[in-house]
């Protein structure tokens, strides 16, 4: 590993290189919604305070990348300052929050997987609408495609592994299911987790300002529409 690049063992924190113009900040732990809110606060202190030759930062559901001019900030100064920045962090970021509540047809063409996942469960197709309805969902990450919201809170009954084999088109607006997280796809696009139903919302707008609808730290609650079975 470059000389130059670190890790900050009091935080778990590891530095590694993308190239010349890069760096990678990596966490251990899995993914939740703390260290998410954290990663976007970084983002945002950045934003607020931009080093000489800060391009860019991007958040993953554990790790966070930045991209800046090497020729204006070194590699060395880069990892000290996202150091500093990440350790003076608050834990628990103050960050405006919104409320989403999105409608959802569960089950037959609109949710083709609902019926597996009930039998995974070992509950009626009902119970699963109900359980996975009656969370109020937090957003990790948007990536994947443009839109896309990582959502954590999916209960434990629910939590089934992504498909063996993935669908070559999964409709837009799908509702899916894989491990402890949900999300919207939104657009068609090839996809490995079980579906459960379908919406009508627009998670990305390329002519809204910002694009996608959600954000790092959203909250979202499935309402389901009359009919879903």
């Amino acid at each position: 590993m470059d000389s130059e690049v670190g890790v900050a063992e009091a935080q778990s924190l590891e530095c590694l290189p993308l190239g010349e113009c890069g760096l990678l900040l990596r966490w251990p732990q899995e993914p939740a919604p703390r260290l998410s809110r954290r990663i976007r606060a970084l983002g945002e202190a950045l934003d607020r305070k931009p080093p000489p030759g800060f391009v860019e930062w991007v958040p993953g559901l554990r790790s966070f990348a930045v991209y800046f001019d090497p020729t204006r900030f070194s590699r060395a100064a880069w990892v000290e300052t996202l150091t500093s920045f990440w350790e003076n962090l608050p834990e628990n970021p103050d960050l405006p929050v919104r409320f989403f509540e999105v409608p959802v047809r569960y089950g037959g063409d609109d949710g083709p997987d609902l019926a597996e996942v009930a039998d995974r469960a070992r509950l009626d197709p009902e119970h699963c609408i109900a359980l996975h309805a009656g969370i109020v969902y937090e957003v990790l990450l948007v990536g994947f495609a443009p839109g896309f919201p990582y959502l954590a809170g999916l209960p434990e009954a629910l939590a089934v592994p992504r498909r063996t084999t993935p669908r070559l088109r999964v409709a837009a607006g799908s509702v899916a299911i894989a491990n402890r997280l949900c999300g919207i796809y939104p657009r068609e696009s090839p996809g490995g987790w079980s579906l459960v139903g379908r919406t009508d919302w627009i998670c990305f707008d390329p002519g809204r300002s910002p694009p996608a609808c959600f954000a790092i730290g959203d909250q979202v609650r499935f309402h389901p529409e009359k009919g879903s079975r």
